[in-house]
């Protein structure tokens, strides 16, 4: 039995290193993937949240989302840096940066892709589609 779950877990981290693989060689798409069992779309993962199904298909998003929840990091970093969770059009949450003024980056900012991996934390970038008119009170 143990030996058996060893297979397929190197099978699934070997589908799944095709899927990094494939995010770090076009630097302009961000992949993902679905369970062709319920469809959940899911980024990175070798099992599906939802069912454990491991039948999971690469796809490619559309790179727009919006902001679920953006915070400012100070530390491990000689200058504050955005951290946020973004919902993907396609149903996935990603954690990335959002490029910006770090206190105009909001929940419900719409965002698109700049880039799938940034170089220094290997996470995607993302920047505002509405730039932030806000009247500051």
């Amino acid at each position: 039995m143990y030996h058996h779950s060893g297979i397929v877990a190197r099978e699934a981290a070997g589908s799944a290193t095709g899927v990094l693989e494939s995010a770090a060689a076009d630097t302009d798409t961000l992949d993902f993937q679905r369970c062709t069992w319920c469809g959940t779309a899911m980024y990175h993962r070798l099992l599906c949240p939802v069912c454990q199904g491991g039948d999971l298909r690469t796809e490619r998003s559309a790179g727009t989302g919006t902001v679920r929840h953006a915070t400012i990091v100070h530390r491990n970093t000689p200058a504050a840096r955005n951290v946020s969770l973004v919902e993907m059009a396609e149903g996935f949450v990603v954690r990335g940066r959002v490029m910006g003024p770090l206190i105009a980056i909001r929940s419900g900012d719409r965002v698109r892709l700049s880039t799938a991996k940034d170089p220094v934390r290997g996470e995607p970038v993302f920047q505002l589609v509405d730039e932030p008119y806000r009247a500051w009170t």
